[in-house]
């Protein structure tokens, strides 16, 4: 069956359908990874986002359930050049096609990615639109035009639990996970290194947190603009100097808005397992897993914020710690399913951070 993609800037390009014979809207966004396409269909923070991989071949090693981030699929639809039909892998479970129905969102193949890729590099991300079957391409094109901008979109509570829910390593590290979409590898990389996790939504009262008498708080990664995420920016702000805090990703945004910084948009983002961080304690340059629109500006970081790390790309902050209280943040996936694991040691630094202060 057909199937269609329009940009906001009138782009129009027919590929093949796949996946859920449905249409969908979101903003969209290249991913450089050459593998981890399972991790990246089922990563939170791509709700609300139509994901493109820049990869030409995608589908070739099946979909593993065990690979998942979440309970399904959270991209709104997926673009590729060429999708394989017949995976070979021991472990594959079902197609990409398969899983995509199965959770119902519309994929598209045999598409420009390039060309499009490009013009998201030179214009930046744009709002786009997808349809399966007979299109009306001046229709689609609206659609495109006429959604909500994307920072505009409430996502976080789309994606996070909804009451608090445990997970138990049998140590005796207890910590309090602020779910704003977190992934399952954070969740097993902690659960690793005996932590006892409470996911709680995102909107979670701090004086519930502190009643938990947690040794720890964590603030996971998620979608959207985190200006948004209002009720964990508070939250956070009551918890700072009471008990040792890291956040990843959004967590790491959300943080900085705590403390009075700002964050922006950046142009096509962060999508990929290929990013430079280097580490300014050590010298060293790590390659990071990431998957971000925004960015903390360093400028407007109170004094007490050290700024680690950076993208050696672009420069933007990818790490922070706080000088006078137990506080460490990472814009990056330092859990990076399906790798490079190079950045793993921010979990043990976490832990010898809650040892320390207990």
């Amino acid at each position: 069956m057909k199937a269609a993609l329009a940009l906001e800037d009138g782009t129009y390009v027919e590929g093949k359908a796949f996946g859920a014979e449905v249409d969908a809207e979101g903003e969209i966004i290249f991913c450089t990874g050459m593998t981890g396409y399972v991790e990246a269909l089922t990563d939170p923070s791509y709700k609300g986002q139509i994901l493109m991989m820049t990869y030409p071949l995608i589908g070739n090693y099946g979909v593993c359930r065990e690979d998942f981030e979440s309970d399904g699929v959270k991209v709104e639809g997926f673009v590729v050049r060429e999708l394989c039909k017949t995976p070979s892998n021991w472990r594959s479970e079902m197609t990409v096609d398969q899983l995509l129905k199965e959770y119902d969102v519309p994929g598209i193949e045999g598409v420009d990615t390039r060309m499009l890729t490009k013009k998201i590099r030179i214009f930046g991300t744009m709002k786009a639109a997808m349809a399966v079957g007979d299109v009306e391409k001046d229709e689609l094109v609206r659609r495109a035009v006429e959604q909500p901008f994307i920072g505009d979109v409430d996502l976080v509570d789309k994606v996070c639990v909804t009451e608090p829910k445990k997970y138990w390593a049998d140590g005796k590290l207890e910590v309090v996970l602020i779910d704003c979409g977190v992934k399952m590898s954070i969740v097993r990389q902690l659960l690793r290194r005996g932590v006892n996790l409470t996911l709680v939504p995102y909107n979670f009262d701090h004086k519930e947190i502190l009643e938990m008498d947690p040794d720890g708080v964590f603030i996971s990664n998620g979608p959207g603009d985190p200006a948004r995420v209002k009720p964990t920016i508070k939250t956070i702000r009551k918890l700072i100097g009471k008990v040792p805090i890291a956040g990843i990703c959004l967590g790491h945004q959300l943080t900085a808005l705590a403390l009075g910084a700002k964050t922006f948009k950046l142009k096509f983002g962060h999508h990929g397992s290929n990013q430079p961080v280097k580490d300014f304690e050590t010298g060293r340059v790590f390659i990071s897993s990431q998957n971000h629109n925004f960015a903390v500006d360093e400028r407007t970081l109170p004094k007490e914020m050290e700024v680690t790390q950076i993208n050696l790309n672009d420069m933007t902050v990818e790490g922070m710690v706080n000088r006078d209280v137990p506080l460490i943040t990472v814009q990056y996936h330092p859990e990076a399913g399906p790798g490079p694991h190079d950045t793993y040691f921010f979990f043990d630094r976490f832990v010898k951070m809650l040892k320390e202060y207990r």
